[in-house]
């Protein structure tokens, strides 16, 4: 495991020594620790001199990366481990589709660099691709969608619990049966292990069906499991977008279903299904992610995410309307 301490990293190795793997950490140390069990290897992945000392010359039948920075540290990883993994698995993202096009996997996709240094998300995640398939052509390229679940580090989940935990009237956007698409980081990661054991290859879109819940599913639950009385005051999407509340953002887990974002959350993710994607019902995601909400400190903002959550004041207006 290349990296190991945070999200999606910590359930790929959770899942794994639930199985009675050995597992082997490569992390700088600085976001968690791991559980115990793990070998660990202590290096900054980013210096290529660092990383070829923490993997040494041992082998591996598999290898997961889950990162979002710079595809040339992907890139990088890969050619240090070509010939010393039988298997290699890749974290990446929906978000590589070309805008408004995205149906299925055989949908296209935007440009990557392999070597490049910075750009935008997506074309950090195919450059990313791009440089494990260079060195690993039957790689397992898992293209998550929407993941939420317990110790998630990008604050989606987590600000709708505490919003509803606080009580009273809370902006729920759009309309109550909008349909979501989601999956669990759990179950994100027992899919790709299970994909790696049996030897699946490609690229796969790692979600839910779309209307696995929808937005009310999702917020009532959020109600329901932190025991609150909040009220969820629904408001319309042309009120939203003229009060300036952003998609996805200031609405985390949410866009419109018109515009712009027309098809977003409604991908054909059939082929996950078929290759042994079970996702749990999102009633287990809420409570189990408002268990680990509770017992804190949650992980810090990150660097490379927008801070998610209603800004006070817009709250105010749109509930005002």
């Amino acid at each position: 495991m290349l990296g190991g301490t945070r999200f999606v990293g910590r359930a790929v190795v959770a899942e794994a020594l639930a199985r009675g793997w050995g597992v082997t950490a490569v992390h700088r140390g600085r976001t968690g620790a791991l559980p115990a069990g793990v070998r660990e290897r202590r290096a900054d992945r980013t210096d290529p001199a660092a990383l070829a000392a923490a993997l040494g010359a041992e082998r591996w039948d598999a290898v997961v990366d889950t990162w979002s920075g710079a595809p040339r540290v992907v890139t990088t990883a890969a050619r240090l481990l070509a010939g010393r993994a039988q298997r290699y698995g890749y974290v990446s993202s929906g978000s590589v589709y070309a805008w408004g096009e995205h149906v299925d996997e055989t949908s296209p996709v935007v440009d990557g660099e392999p070597l490049a240094a910075d750009g935008d998300y997506p074309a950090l995640k195919r450059g990313a691709e791009l440089g494990v398939l260079a060195s690993f052509p039957d790689a397992l390229l898992a293209r998550a969608g929407l993941v939420l679940g317990p110790h998630e580090d990008i604050g989606r989940l987590p600000w709708w619990l505490r919003r509803t935990a606080a009580g009273g009237r809370v902006v729920a956007p759009g309309r109550p049966q909008r349909p979501l698409q989601l999956v669990d980081a759990r179950d994100l990661a027992s899919w790709l292990l299970s994909g790696l054991a049996g030897g699946l290859t490609g690229a796969v879109d790692v979600a839910s069906p779309s209307g696995h819940t929808t937005t009310q599913g999702l917020l009532g639950a959020c109600v329901r499991v932190t025991g609150s009385r909040a009220q969820l005051v629904w408001v319309d999407e042309e009120r939203l977008a003229a009060e300036g509340a952003q998609p996805w953002t200031h609405l985390p887990c949410w866009v419109p279903e018109r515009g712009g974002f027309a098809g977003f959350l409604e991908a054909d993710t059939s082929l996950a299904a078929r290759t042994g994607l079970v996702c749990r019902p999102v009633e287990d995601t809420v409570a189990d992610t408002w268990a680990w909400v509770q017992r804190g400190p949650l992980p810090p903002q990150r660097p490379d995410r927008a801070v998610h959550g209603l800004p006070p004041e817009l709250e105010r207006r749109l509930l005002a309307a």
